[in-house]
């Protein structure tokens, strides 16, 4: 099979298939059709198990293998969706109609432009030096001054959910751009948000068939349930906290290794095994020292994760056919395998999305540190999607912790220390 588009969407169907048939029938209950507070259950450390609030936006079903976003299934979503459909989908919460999806993209692409409060602030920065995380994180500042210079305080939060959008995804290609001292390209209002993307850190206008490979990875991770990163964007917007600053605040979470900075750390690991002969020795050495294998298991998935289900197929066709990517595709298949036989069927331990997204943009020529920010892309429809519906009923988040110090100790002058 060449790869065109019928053939990425026919690829993608057939993931839904299999996963279907694999999967069969789960005994477990599906969602709830509403919270009934208070909610009796069973905390662990890190929050785990605690429900901290009822969402229209998505469902990460954890049993089955199965997301979902406003009860569209993420297989049709990739299938058939673009990146801006889905993220009107997220905010709004139904599909638009043509006018709708014309409308919002156009609101979109005003704002895509890069902002003087941001250019300014980049070029003061040893940009080598940073994290482009943390780069992006100036970004949302610069956005957040154009705001101000142009409205004051009055921050609408709509506008400004569409203007982060916009510009996460241009400070991402200026970041690229800038991290090769190339020149910064402005982005095309002719093209969608994928194609933009990829036109932004490369300066070249992409193939059909790149554009819509990024469309697919765009959609894929645009929300994911009560994730660290989403999670720590609603808790600043609980807060009455602006967008701008929820957005810094998803970004810092997003980039730690056990969550977006896995794509990269995947990677890495690749690169270190070397070939796939070399995969079984790496593997047991690994095991051996209770390294934690990057890409593998997942906090909430008991089954594949179906993103993983859609990116294999993808960068296996697309990374084979890129001479220098497909030693590194041949490697994650071969550790794919291992880790199956040593963990996946006993311990429910299966690729997650970050174990094959960064072969398909190492194979779009993307420099790997600039994995996170792409994922940034994208989750930042699903943190603002989240952030706005939480503040509808707003409460500020308050868990408690509990205190396992000392309570009886007397203060001695500190000449008497």
């Amino acid at each position: 099979m060449s790869l065109d588009q019928s053939s990425i969407t026919e690829l993608i169907l057939d993931a839904k298939k299999k996963a279907n048939e694999e999967i069969g029938q789960v005994d477990a209950p599906p969602p709830p059709s509403e919270v009934a507070w208070p909610v009796n259950c069973e905390v662990k450390p890190g929050l785990e198990g605690a429900v901290a609030a009822g969402s229209n936006i998505g469902f990460v079903d954890g049993a089955r293998g199965a997301l979902v976003y406003r009860g569209y299934d993420i297989f049709d979503l990739c299938a058939h969706s673009t990146f801006e459909e889905t993220s009107y989908l997220l905010i709004h919460g139904s599909l638009p109609t043509a006018a709708e999806l014309e409308e919002f993209s156009q609101r979109i692409r005003a704002k895509m432009n890069i902002l003087e409060p941001t250019t300014k602030m980049m070029e003061s920065l040893p940009i080598k030096a940073l994290h482009p995380m943390k780069l992006l994180e100036v970004a949302m500042i610069g956005a957040h001054a154009e705001d101000a210079k142009n409205n004051g305080d009055e921050i609408d939060q709509m506008e400004a959910s569409y203007r982060v959008i916009a510009q996460m995804m241009t400070a991402t290609g200026m970041i690229a751009r800038m991290r090769k001292g190339l020149p910064v390209v402005e982005p095309d209002p002719e093209l969608s948000h994928a194609a933009n993307l990829l036109y932004v850190m490369t300066g070249e206008k992409p193939s059909e068939i790149a554009t819509r490979l990024m469309d697919v990875a765009l959609i894929l991770h645009a929300d994911h349930g009560m994730n660290a990163s989403t999670f720590t964007s609603m808790v600043v917007t609980s807060t009455l906290s602006d967008m701008y600053f929820a957005m810094s605040g998803g970004l810092g979470s997003l980039k730690g290794p056990l969550h977006g900075g896995a794509n990269e750390a995947v990677l890495y690991d690749l690169e270190e095994i070397g070939s796939p002969e070399k995969v079984d020795d790496w593997f047991k050495a690994a095991q051996q020292s209770k390294r934690k294998i990057m890409g593998m298991g997942h906090r909430v998935y008991k089954a594949y994760d179906p993103r993983a289900r859609v990116l294999k197929p993808l960068a296996q066709k697309f990374g084979l056919a890129v001479p220098e990517v497909a030693p590194l595709v041949n490697t994650a298949e071969r550790l794919e395998q291992v880790a199956l036989d040593a963990m996946g069927r006993e311990k429910k331990i299966f690729p997650n999305v970050d174990f094959y997204s960064g072969l398909l943009y190492r194979a779009m020529g993307i420099e790997t540190l600039m994995f996170t920010p792409l994922f940034a892309v994208s989750r930042v429809s699903g943190w603002v999607a989240r952030c706005l519906e939480y503040r509808e009923n707003n409460r500020i988040f308050r868990p408690r912790g509990i205190y396992t110090g000392k309570v009886d100790q007397k203060y001695e002058p500190i000449e008497n220390r």
